[in-house]
């Protein structure tokens, strides 16, 4: 089972960094995303990058970001090019598949993030130079990596569902665009409608509340739904039905 994870989440890799061209492209594509991320953006930011709420959330948004650029081509991609019948007739597991495919985009986004990390502290203490070294506590680096890992397979499980029915790969990238949006503006919304002392008394129970706490109950919710979706995905994956569309 392993064995046919890792088969499938290398095609994919392979696929992902090879796209629209050869290593040299893959390579400058991934060099663009960690010099944006890790230099110019740090650069203009300066200690905010590591200190601001903002930029410590932005850490655990950016896997989200960039697996939902390539996680449309997960099936519906294979679709185009008519090469998921070829995928399905081979003795992998229906699993095997779905796990290789969302191990593959996860890597990805997680992965340029990751990477992106230690270059941005590095170029926030040569900007800031003269001063104590600029790094983050241990219990937030952790829960950034944590966070960012968590809200990839999100992207990731979310763009495979939308993938596995999607007839083309421009069709699979609107309708995740339109749900992200979603997802993004209606807790926004919802909150605007909210009467003004049930606001204020949520604003002052999560001010009341420990931190650490909330980052931990955050952290649990987009783990169970990720499991959430992870479950659907799989009940959705059907090799007949995928054929047959």
């Amino acid at each position: 089972m392993i064995a046919d994870i890792w088969t499938v989440l290398r095609k994919d890799w392979i696929e992902l960094t090879l796209a629209g061209g050869g290593p040299r492209a893959g390579a400058v594509r991934a060099a663009l995303v960690v010099f944006v991320f890790g230099i110019i953006i740090p650069l203009q930011a300066g200690r905010d990058w590591v200190d601001a709420p903002a930029f410590l959330a932005f850490w655990t948004s950016m896997p989200l970001l960039l697996v939902s650029g390539v996680v449309a081509d997960s099936f519906a991609g294979e679709r185009e090019r008519h090469t998921l019948e070829t995928l399905l007739a081979t003795p992998l597991s229906d699993r095997a598949i779905l796990l290789g495919k969302v191990g593959a985009v996860v890597a990805y986004g997680w992965g340029l993030a990751v990477a992106s990390l230690p270059i941005a502290l590095l170029t926030v203490n040569l900007a800031e130079r003269g001063g104590p070294l600029i790094l983050y506590p241990l219990p937030v680096l952790g829960g950034i990596l944590l966070a960012g890992l968590l809200t990839a397979l999100f992207g990731a499980t979310a763009g495979v569902l939308v993938s596995l029915r999607a007839h083309t790969v421009r069709q699979a990238q609107q309708l995740l665009g339109i749900a992200l949006l979603a997802l993004l503006f209606l807790p926004l919304l919802g909150a605007r409608l909210l009467p003004a002392a049930v606001a204020d008394l949520i604003a002052s129970r999560l001010a009341a509340t420990d931190p650490a706490l909330l980052a931990g109950l955050a952290l649990a919710a987009l783990a169970a739904l990720d499991l959430l979706l992870l479950a659907l995905a799989a009940a959705r994956f059907r090799r007949d039905r995928l054929i047959l569309d």
